[in-house]
Protein backbone atom coordinates (compact mmCIF):
# COMPACT_ATOMS: atom_id res chain seq x y z
CA UNK A 1 0.00 0.00 0.00
CA UNK A 2 1.50 3.41 -0.43
CA UNK A 3 1.49 5.99 2.23
CA UNK A 4 2.01 9.54 1.75
CA UNK A 5 2.37 12.70 3.62
CA UNK A 6 -0.42 15.43 3.20
CA UNK A 7 1.05 19.06 4.06
CA UNK A 8 -1.31 21.49 6.13
CA UNK A 9 -0.76 25.25 7.40
CA UNK A 10 0.51 24.72 11.01
CA UNK A 11 4.04 23.21 11.24
CA UNK A 12 3.26 21.51 14.40
CA UNK A 13 0.73 19.39 13.12
CA UNK A 14 2.81 18.70 9.96
CA UNK A 15 5.39 17.80 12.19
CA UNK A 16 3.14 15.68 14.13
CA UNK A 17 2.19 13.53 10.96
CA UNK A 18 5.16 13.11 9.82
CA UNK A 19 6.25 11.35 12.86
CA UNK A 20 3.01 9.15 12.81
CA UNK A 21 3.49 7.85 8.78
CA UNK A 22 7.81 7.60 9.78
CA UNK A 23 6.54 5.05 12.30
CA UNK A 24 3.34 3.16 10.44
CA UNK A 25 5.70 3.07 7.60
CA UNK A 26 8.83 1.95 10.03
CA UNK A 27 5.62 -0.88 10.97
CA UNK A 28 5.08 -1.42 7.07
CA UNK A 29 8.36 -2.93 6.19
CA UNK A 30 8.93 -4.66 9.54
CA UNK A 31 5.74 -6.78 9.21
CA UNK A 32 6.34 -7.65 5.83
CA UNK A 33 10.03 -8.45 6.60
CA UNK A 34 8.79 -10.90 9.25
CA UNK A 35 5.41 -12.03 7.54
CA UNK A 36 7.35 -12.61 3.17
CA UNK A 37 11.06 -13.69 4.59
CA UNK A 38 14.13 -12.11 3.69
CA UNK A 39 13.59 -9.40 0.73
CA UNK A 40 15.92 -7.04 -1.44
CA UNK A 41 14.72 -3.32 -0.64
CA UNK A 42 13.76 -2.99 -4.08
CA UNK A 43 11.41 -6.01 -3.39
CA UNK A 44 10.06 -4.83 -0.46
CA UNK A 45 9.42 -1.51 -2.28
CA UNK A 46 7.45 -3.50 -5.30
CA UNK A 47 5.61 -5.02 -2.77
CA UNK A 48 4.32 -2.47 -0.07
CA UNK A 49 4.13 0.63 -2.85
CA UNK A 50 6.37 2.75 -1.09
CA UNK A 51 9.05 4.15 -3.54
CA UNK A 52 12.38 2.84 -3.38
CA UNK A 53 14.33 6.01 -1.59
CA UNK A 54 11.76 5.92 1.41
CA UNK A 55 12.33 2.37 1.92
CA UNK A 56 16.13 2.39 1.94
CA UNK A 57 15.53 5.12 4.52
CA UNK A 58 13.54 2.97 6.62
CA UNK A 59 15.59 -0.08 6.55
CA UNK A 60 18.58 2.28 7.40
CA UNK A 61 16.57 3.05 10.23
CA UNK A 62 15.26 -0.62 11.67
CA UNK A 63 19.15 -1.57 10.61
CA UNK A 64 20.21 1.12 13.34
CA UNK A 65 17.52 -0.03 15.82
CA UNK A 66 18.59 -3.69 15.55
CA UNK A 67 15.27 -4.98 13.79
CA UNK A 68 16.93 -5.60 10.68
CA UNK A 69 19.98 -6.54 9.29
CA UNK A 70 21.66 -7.25 6.06
CA UNK A 71 21.67 -10.80 4.73
CA UNK A 72 22.96 -12.61 1.85
CA UNK A 73 22.94 -11.49 -2.17
CA UNK A 74 19.54 -12.08 -3.73
CA UNK A 75 19.94 -15.32 -6.32
CA UNK A 76 17.85 -13.60 -8.83
CA UNK A 77 19.34 -10.73 -10.76
CA UNK A 78 17.63 -7.21 -10.32
CA UNK A 79 16.98 -4.88 -12.51
CA UNK A 80 20.07 -3.18 -12.87
CA UNK A 81 21.81 -6.55 -13.42
CA UNK A 82 23.06 -7.10 -10.46
CA UNK A 83 21.73 -9.11 -7.31
CA UNK A 84 20.28 -7.21 -4.91
CA UNK A 85 21.19 -7.58 -1.00
CA UNK A 86 17.92 -9.24 1.09
CA UNK A 87 17.15 -8.21 4.27
CA UNK A 88 16.15 -10.07 7.08
CA UNK A 89 14.87 -9.83 10.66
CA UNK A 90 17.90 -9.40 13.18
CA UNK A 91 16.43 -11.80 15.97
CA UNK A 92 19.21 -11.67 18.48
CA UNK A 93 17.95 -7.08 19.18
CA UNK A 94 14.84 -7.45 20.99
CA UNK A 95 12.80 -10.20 22.89
CA UNK A 96 9.56 -10.82 24.63
CA UNK A 97 8.68 -12.34 27.95
CA UNK A 98 5.90 -14.57 28.70
CA UNK A 99 5.22 -15.98 32.15
CA UNK A 100 2.66 -18.67 33.05
CA UNK A 101 0.84 -19.12 36.72
CA UNK A 102 -0.75 -22.73 36.86
CA UNK A 103 -2.39 -25.28 39.32
CA UNK A 104 0.72 -26.97 39.74
CA UNK A 105 3.68 -25.07 38.32
CA UNK A 106 4.89 -21.83 37.32
CA UNK A 107 6.97 -21.52 33.58
CA UNK A 108 8.54 -18.63 32.06
CA UNK A 109 9.93 -18.20 28.29
CA UNK A 110 11.76 -15.14 25.84
CA UNK A 111 11.56 -15.08 22.26
CA UNK A 112 13.85 -13.03 20.25
CA UNK A 113 12.03 -11.20 17.52
CA UNK A 114 12.64 -14.22 15.18
CA UNK A 115 10.70 -16.77 17.00
CA UNK A 116 14.02 -18.18 18.50
CA UNK A 117 13.84 -19.03 22.46
CA UNK A 118 16.61 -17.66 24.56
CA UNK A 119 15.42 -19.02 27.72
CA UNK A 120 12.58 -21.65 29.10
CA UNK A 121 11.71 -22.59 32.31
CA UNK A 122 9.36 -24.64 34.07
CA UNK A 123 9.19 -25.80 37.97
CA UNK A 124 6.55 -27.79 39.65
CA UNK A 125 4.66 -25.77 42.65
CA UNK A 126 1.40 -26.30 44.31
CA UNK A 127 -0.07 -23.16 43.72
CA UNK A 128 -3.43 -24.18 44.61
CA UNK A 129 -2.49 -24.17 48.26
CA UNK A 130 0.15 -21.30 48.16
CA UNK A 131 -0.71 -17.66 49.23
CA UNK A 132 -0.88 -15.01 45.99
CA UNK A 133 2.11 -13.65 47.26
CA UNK A 134 4.16 -16.47 47.77
CA UNK A 135 3.56 -17.81 44.53
CA UNK A 136 4.01 -14.20 42.97
CA UNK A 137 7.33 -13.91 44.81
CA UNK A 138 8.35 -17.20 42.92
CA UNK A 139 7.04 -16.34 39.73
CA UNK A 140 9.03 -12.97 40.15
CA UNK A 141 12.59 -14.83 40.23
CA UNK A 142 11.62 -16.25 37.38
CA UNK A 143 11.16 -13.44 35.15
CA UNK A 144 13.95 -11.85 36.73
CA UNK A 145 16.15 -14.54 35.49
CA UNK A 146 14.72 -14.72 31.73
CA UNK A 147 15.27 -11.04 31.52
CA UNK A 148 18.99 -11.22 32.58
CA UNK A 149 19.54 -13.92 30.00
CA UNK A 150 17.85 -11.86 27.52
CA UNK A 151 20.14 -8.82 28.69
CA UNK A 152 23.19 -11.29 29.00
CA UNK A 153 22.65 -11.73 25.15
CA UNK A 154 22.99 -8.15 24.45
CA UNK A 155 19.31 -7.97 23.80
CA UNK A 156 16.63 -5.58 25.07
CA UNK A 157 13.24 -6.46 26.87
CA UNK A 158 10.15 -5.37 25.01
CA UNK A 159 7.70 -6.62 27.57
CA UNK A 160 5.81 -9.09 29.87
CA UNK A 161 2.89 -10.64 29.76
CA UNK A 162 1.06 -12.77 32.80
CA UNK A 163 -0.60 -15.90 31.44
CA UNK A 164 -3.31 -16.33 33.89
CA UNK A 165 -6.09 -19.07 34.58
CA UNK A 166 -9.62 -18.01 34.61
CA UNK A 167 -11.38 -14.53 34.22
CA UNK A 168 -8.70 -11.45 33.39
CA UNK A 169 -9.20 -8.06 32.72
CA UNK A 170 -6.68 -7.48 30.57
CA UNK A 171 -7.14 -3.92 29.77
CA UNK A 172 -6.82 -3.14 33.89
CA UNK A 173 -4.15 -5.89 34.87
CA UNK A 174 -6.68 -7.38 37.52
CA UNK A 175 -7.45 -11.08 37.60
CA UNK A 176 -11.11 -11.05 38.41
CA UNK A 177 -11.54 -15.16 39.13
CA UNK A 178 -9.35 -18.08 38.75
CA UNK A 179 -11.38 -20.86 40.83
CA UNK A 180 -9.01 -23.74 40.35
CA UNK A 181 -6.45 -20.95 42.23
CA UNK A 182 -8.62 -20.06 44.77
CA UNK A 183 -8.09 -16.68 43.67
CA UNK A 184 -10.23 -13.73 43.32
CA UNK A 185 -9.87 -9.39 42.38
CA UNK A 186 -6.13 -9.40 42.21
CA UNK A 187 -4.58 -6.69 40.67
CA UNK A 188 -2.20 -8.60 39.26
CA UNK A 189 0.29 -6.47 37.10
CA UNK A 190 0.71 -3.90 39.83
CA UNK A 191 1.84 -6.50 42.34
CA UNK A 192 3.74 -8.32 39.78
CA UNK A 193 5.41 -4.23 38.85
CA UNK A 194 6.21 -4.02 42.53
CA UNK A 195 8.05 -7.25 42.68
CA UNK A 196 10.06 -6.89 39.83
CA UNK A 197 10.96 -3.11 40.84
CA UNK A 198 9.30 -1.31 38.63
CA UNK A 199 10.24 -2.41 35.00
CA UNK A 200 10.69 0.07 32.14
CA UNK A 201 9.34 -2.40 29.67
CA UNK A 202 5.65 -2.92 29.87
CA UNK A 203 3.94 -5.46 31.99
CA UNK A 204 0.58 -7.06 30.68
CA UNK A 205 -1.66 -9.66 31.80
CA UNK A 206 -4.04 -12.49 29.83
CA UNK A 207 -5.73 -15.15 29.97
CA UNK A 208 -3.80 -18.13 29.42
CA UNK A 209 -6.19 -20.11 26.99
CA UNK A 210 -6.03 -17.00 24.96
CA UNK A 211 -2.09 -16.63 24.94
CA UNK A 212 -2.32 -20.48 23.74
CA UNK A 213 -4.90 -20.00 21.31
CA UNK A 214 -2.42 -17.05 19.61
CA UNK A 215 0.46 -19.58 19.70
CA UNK A 216 -1.03 -22.73 18.47
CA UNK A 217 -2.48 -20.42 15.00
CA UNK A 218 0.91 -19.09 14.65
CA UNK A 219 2.32 -22.63 14.70
CA UNK A 220 -0.09 -23.84 12.36
CA UNK A 221 0.14 -21.52 10.16
CA UNK A 222 4.02 -21.40 9.84
CA UNK A 223 3.93 -25.56 9.82
CA UNK A 224 1.58 -26.53 7.47
CA UNK A 225 1.56 -22.95 5.29
CA UNK A 226 -2.24 -23.13 5.47
CA UNK A 227 -4.27 -20.30 5.48
CA UNK A 228 -6.57 -21.35 7.96
CA UNK A 229 -8.07 -18.46 9.94
CA UNK A 230 -10.51 -20.20 12.26
CA UNK A 231 -9.66 -22.57 15.14
CA UNK A 232 -10.47 -23.59 18.35
CA UNK A 233 -8.00 -24.78 20.69
CA UNK A 234 -8.57 -27.08 23.77
CA UNK A 235 -5.72 -26.81 26.47
CA UNK A 236 -5.53 -29.11 29.80
CA UNK A 237 -4.15 -29.53 32.87
CA UNK A 238 -6.23 -29.79 36.08
CA UNK A 239 -8.75 -27.01 34.52
CA UNK A 240 -9.85 -27.08 31.30
CA UNK A 241 -9.36 -23.47 28.70
CA UNK A 242 -10.49 -22.75 25.23
CA UNK A 243 -9.04 -20.15 22.61
CA UNK A 244 -10.84 -18.86 19.94
CA UNK A 245 -9.42 -17.36 17.07
CA UNK A 246 -11.89 -16.44 14.12
CA UNK A 247 -10.98 -14.66 10.94
CA UNK A 248 -7.58 -14.28 11.90
CA UNK A 249 -8.65 -12.73 15.58
CA UNK A 250 -8.65 -13.38 18.99
CA UNK A 251 -12.02 -13.88 20.25
CA UNK A 252 -12.23 -12.15 23.41
CA UNK A 253 -15.98 -11.75 23.89
CA UNK A 254 -18.29 -8.42 25.14
CA UNK A 255 -16.52 -7.83 28.87
CA UNK A 256 -13.04 -9.84 27.61
CA UNK A 257 -13.98 -13.45 29.55
CA UNK A 258 -14.77 -15.69 26.72
CA UNK A 259 -13.02 -18.86 26.46
CA UNK A 260 -14.30 -20.21 29.99
CA UNK A 261 -14.96 -23.76 28.23
CA UNK A 262 -14.07 -26.21 31.09
CA UNK A 263 -17.59 -24.63 32.76
CA UNK A 264 -19.58 -25.75 30.93
CA UNK A 265 -22.55 -28.00 31.94
CA UNK A 266 -21.99 -31.04 30.20
CA UNK A 267 -22.41 -33.79 32.93
CA UNK A 268 -25.02 -32.50 35.91
CA UNK A 269 -24.61 -35.87 37.48
CA UNK A 270 -20.72 -35.27 37.84
CA UNK A 271 -18.79 -34.34 40.48
CA UNK A 272 -17.94 -30.74 41.70
CA UNK A 273 -15.54 -28.31 39.91
CA UNK A 274 -13.39 -26.01 41.34
CA UNK A 275 -15.65 -23.16 40.85
CA UNK A 276 -18.50 -24.98 42.81
CA UNK A 277 -20.85 -25.73 40.16
CA UNK A 278 -21.85 -29.53 39.76
CA UNK A 279 -20.98 -31.03 36.14
CA UNK A 280 -18.49 -29.00 34.45
CA UNK A 281 -16.62 -29.66 31.16
CA UNK A 282 -13.66 -29.77 33.63
CA UNK A 283 -14.67 -32.29 36.08
CA UNK A 284 -15.12 -35.10 33.33
CA UNK A 285 -12.17 -34.26 31.07
CA UNK A 286 -9.25 -32.66 33.49
CA UNK A 287 -5.88 -33.76 33.99
CA UNK A 288 -7.48 -34.58 37.82
CA UNK A 289 -10.70 -36.39 35.97
CA UNK A 290 -8.20 -38.78 34.26
CA UNK A 291 -6.04 -39.48 37.17
CA UNK A 292 -8.96 -40.31 38.86
CA UNK A 293 -10.08 -43.33 36.58
CA UNK A 294 -6.61 -44.10 35.99
CA UNK A 295 -4.93 -44.43 39.46
CA UNK A 296 -5.09 -45.16 42.87
CA UNK A 297 -4.93 -42.53 45.74
CA UNK A 298 -1.59 -43.11 46.92
CA UNK A 299 -0.42 -43.57 43.35
CA UNK A 300 2.98 -41.23 43.02
CA UNK A 301 1.36 -39.71 39.46
CA UNK A 302 -1.05 -37.91 41.31
CA UNK A 303 1.52 -35.63 43.25
CA UNK A 304 1.37 -32.25 42.18
CA UNK A 305 5.09 -31.58 43.43
CA UNK A 306 6.57 -33.62 40.91
CA UNK A 307 6.50 -32.18 37.07
CA UNK A 308 3.66 -32.43 35.02
CA UNK A 309 5.41 -33.43 32.06
CA UNK A 310 6.60 -36.36 33.94
CA UNK A 311 3.44 -37.43 35.48
CA UNK A 312 2.24 -37.22 32.06
CA UNK A 313 5.49 -39.25 30.78
CA UNK A 314 4.30 -42.22 33.28
CA UNK A 315 0.73 -42.49 31.96
CA UNK A 316 2.29 -42.74 28.44
CA UNK A 317 4.23 -45.43 29.44
CA UNK A 318 0.98 -47.42 30.97
CA UNK A 319 -0.58 -46.45 28.30
CA UNK A 320 1.66 -48.31 25.54
CA UNK A 321 2.06 -51.17 27.89
CA UNK A 322 -1.45 -51.72 27.05
CA UNK A 323 -2.86 -51.27 31.12
CA UNK A 324 -6.41 -51.75 30.75
CA UNK A 325 -7.39 -49.10 33.50
CA UNK A 326 -5.63 -46.34 31.97
CA UNK A 327 -6.78 -46.95 28.60
CA UNK A 328 -10.60 -47.21 29.73
CA UNK A 329 -9.36 -43.83 31.42
CA UNK A 330 -8.45 -42.10 28.31
CA UNK A 331 -11.17 -43.61 25.93
CA UNK A 332 -13.77 -42.33 28.76
CA UNK A 333 -11.95 -39.03 28.82
CA UNK A 334 -11.64 -39.05 24.75
CA UNK A 335 -15.13 -39.39 24.65
CA UNK A 336 -16.47 -36.60 27.17
CA UNK A 337 -13.90 -34.43 24.84
CA UNK A 338 -15.55 -35.16 22.08
CA UNK A 339 -18.81 -34.34 23.47
CA UNK A 340 -17.89 -31.30 24.89
CA UNK A 341 -15.69 -30.42 21.72
CA UNK A 342 -18.73 -30.77 19.35
CA UNK A 343 -20.97 -28.47 21.13
CA UNK A 344 -18.14 -25.79 20.33
CA UNK A 345 -17.66 -27.24 16.48
CA UNK A 346 -21.75 -27.23 15.65
CA UNK A 347 -21.67 -22.98 17.52
CA UNK A 348 -18.22 -22.06 15.99
CA UNK A 349 -17.32 -24.34 13.09
CA UNK A 350 -13.40 -23.92 13.31
CA UNK A 351 -11.36 -25.22 10.46
CA UNK A 352 -9.12 -26.68 13.20
CA UNK A 353 -9.74 -28.05 16.58
CA UNK A 354 -6.30 -27.98 18.03
CA UNK A 355 -5.74 -30.30 21.07
CA UNK A 356 -2.88 -28.51 23.62
CA UNK A 357 -2.01 -29.15 27.14
CA UNK A 358 -2.18 -32.11 28.46
CA UNK A 359 -4.73 -33.35 25.88
CA UNK A 360 -1.84 -32.67 23.50
CA UNK A 361 0.88 -35.16 24.78
CA UNK A 362 -2.02 -37.99 25.30
CA UNK A 363 -3.68 -37.20 21.84
CA UNK A 364 -2.60 -40.71 20.40
CA UNK A 365 -5.53 -42.05 23.03
CA UNK A 366 -7.64 -39.23 23.50
CA UNK A 367 -8.16 -38.25 19.98
CA UNK A 368 -10.36 -41.45 18.16
CA UNK A 369 -13.07 -41.44 20.87
CA UNK A 370 -13.13 -37.21 20.57
CA UNK A 371 -13.16 -37.56 16.48
CA UNK A 372 -16.01 -40.11 17.03
CA UNK A 373 -17.84 -38.01 19.05
CA UNK A 374 -17.47 -35.30 17.14
CA UNK A 375 -19.22 -36.94 13.95
CA UNK A 376 -21.68 -38.25 15.85
CA UNK A 377 -23.20 -34.96 17.38
CA UNK A 378 -21.89 -32.50 15.05
CA UNK A 379 -25.13 -32.07 12.55
CA UNK A 380 -23.39 -30.41 9.76
CA UNK A 381 -22.08 -33.00 7.36
CA UNK A 382 -18.53 -34.66 7.93
CA UNK A 383 -17.99 -32.68 11.46
CA UNK A 384 -18.48 -29.36 9.76
CA UNK A 385 -15.18 -30.42 7.93
CA UNK A 386 -13.16 -29.32 11.29
CA UNK A 387 -9.74 -31.66 11.71
CA UNK A 388 -8.59 -32.42 14.77
CA UNK A 389 -4.67 -31.97 15.82
CA UNK A 390 -2.02 -31.80 18.37
CA UNK A 391 -0.55 -28.85 19.37
CA UNK A 392 3.77 -29.49 19.45
CA UNK A 393 4.12 -26.76 21.54
CA UNK A 394 2.78 -28.95 25.23
CA UNK A 395 2.88 -26.79 28.02
CA UNK A 396 5.05 -23.81 26.04
CA UNK A 397 1.43 -22.36 24.28
CA UNK A 398 0.69 -19.89 26.74
CA UNK A 399 4.19 -18.73 27.77
CA UNK A 400 4.92 -18.44 23.92
CA UNK A 401 1.73 -16.62 23.27
CA UNK A 402 2.64 -14.37 26.21
CA UNK A 403 5.99 -13.72 24.60
CA UNK A 404 4.77 -13.15 20.81
CA UNK A 405 1.97 -10.37 22.28
CA UNK A 406 4.86 -8.62 23.83
CA UNK A 407 7.00 -8.67 20.86
CA UNK A 408 3.41 -7.72 18.51
CA UNK A 409 4.16 -4.38 19.69
CA UNK A 410 7.17 -3.84 18.25
CA UNK A 411 5.87 -4.82 14.80
CA UNK A 412 3.12 -2.27 15.57
CA UNK A 413 5.63 0.46 16.30
CA UNK A 414 9.79 -0.17 16.03
CA UNK A 415 10.25 3.13 17.52
CA UNK A 416 9.41 1.40 21.03
CA UNK A 417 13.19 0.11 20.64
CA UNK A 418 16.17 1.82 21.26
CA UNK A 419 19.11 1.45 23.12
CA UNK A 420 20.30 3.25 26.53
CA UNK A 421 22.79 2.03 29.35
CA UNK A 422 21.01 -0.29 30.74
CA UNK A 423 19.52 -2.39 27.27
CA UNK A 424 15.85 -2.03 28.14
CA UNK A 425 13.73 -1.57 25.23
CA UNK A 426 12.34 2.19 25.39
Amino acid sequence: MTLTDGRRPGGGMVAADHVSLRRNNLSVVLRHVRSEGPKSRARIAADTGLNKATVSSLVAELVERGLLRDGRAESERGALGRPGQLVELDGSAVCGVGAEINVDYLAVTALDLSGDTIIERRVPLDVAHLEPGTTLDRLAELVDEAVTAVGARGGQTAGLTLAAPGLVHSTTGSLKLAPNLGWGELQIVDAMRDRLGGPAYPVRVDNEANLAALAAYSELRKDTGSKVEDIVLLTGAVGVGGGMVAGGHLLRGGRGFSGEVGHMPVAPAGGICGCGRTGCWETVVGLTALLNKATDADDPVRDPSLDVEQRLAEITRRAEAGGARTLRALADVGTWLGIGGAILVNILNPDVLVLGGYFAVLGPWLKEPLESAIRDRVIAPDGGGCRVVQSELGFTAAVRGGAQISLDQVFLDPTLVGRDATGVAQ
